[in-house]
């Protein structure tokens, strides 16, 4: 069951412990926050809490736990501040505020600076704003002129930069150029592709093995073997040429898993 109710008549300890004993099946409605510290402040000072023993202290901090729905620690806070200030208040929430630094004169004129210099990117736009401002004394360059390339692009999201330019388009993401890239030889029934391989034969006695270098046609098979003392350029490209020069027709590709 729940329900709400006037508990302005019950003043005692022993009128308290009454209604504790007798409410045990009672669910009361959870006031709003600032409506119960409010009733939570006036409880104590209707009890006169302050000056009550241990004993009756508990009591009421049960009375006011059965009567908000709140925690023993919530209870224990409120309690706290109105100790130390005899007020039980909704602290209002202060948001922090950065200072603004760049004003919207600041960010129109980045706007045009871009603009007239044909949309530059940001550490050439910076360059032109410091040169505005230190080489020609253009005092309204001053302040944005001190702006981070990073913190270009974040005024270039905002709105009133959009609103400020005729042309507006997001930086693009250039995509690297793949470079050797690997994949599985495809040489549809034709010789001319080799697989390469690298078999390490093994030290021995402290001394470092040979490295032997196994070419196979992907269709005919023909194979060609040769070693080396170290895998560099300098002992591979000598081998690998004479390898090349050693097959009967044009060798097209090379596939050399990992190698």
């Amino acid at each position: 069951m729940v329900i709400t109710m006037n508990d302005s008549q019950l003043s005692s300890i022993v009128e308290v412990k009454r209604f504790l004993k007798e409410s045990d099946v009672i669910e009361f409605k959870k006031r709003f926050r600032k409506e119960a510290y409010e009733w939570i402040e006036e409880a104590l000072e209707r009890f006169d809490y302050l000056n009550l023993g241990k004993k009756e202290k508990g009591l009421i901090k049960k009375y006011i736990e059965k009567i908000t729905g709140y925690s023993r620690p919530q209870v224990t806070r409120q309690i706290k501040e109105y100790r130390e200030t005899g007020r039980v208040r909704v602290k209002e929430y202060k948001r922090n505020k950065f200072e603004r630094k760049y004003t919207s004169k600041d960010i129109q004129l980045l706007a045009r600076t871009a603009e007239l210099h044909d949309y530059p990117n940001g550490a050439s736009l910076k360059k032109t704003l410091e040169r505005m401002a230190n080489k020609y004394g253009e005092e309204e360059y001053r302040n944005i002129a001190a702006i981070s390339v990073s913190h270009i692009y974040n005024l270039k999201k905002t709105v009133l930069y959009r609103r400020s330019v005729t042309f507006y388009q997001e930086t693009k993401k250039t995509k690297g150029r793949t470079i050797g890239e690997r994949c599985k030889p495809e040489p549809g029934g034709k010789p001319g592709y080799l697989r390469v391989d690298t078999v390490h034969q093994g030290d021995r006695d402290g001394e470092k093995g040979v490295y032997h270098i196994n070419t196979v046609d992907e269709i005919v098979q023909w194979e060609v073997v040769g070693a080396v003392g170290k895998i560099t350029d300098c002992h591979l490209i000598p081998l690998l040429e004479k390898i090349i020069a050693s097959y009967p027709y044009r060798v097209i590709n090379f596939h050399a898993d990992n190698g």
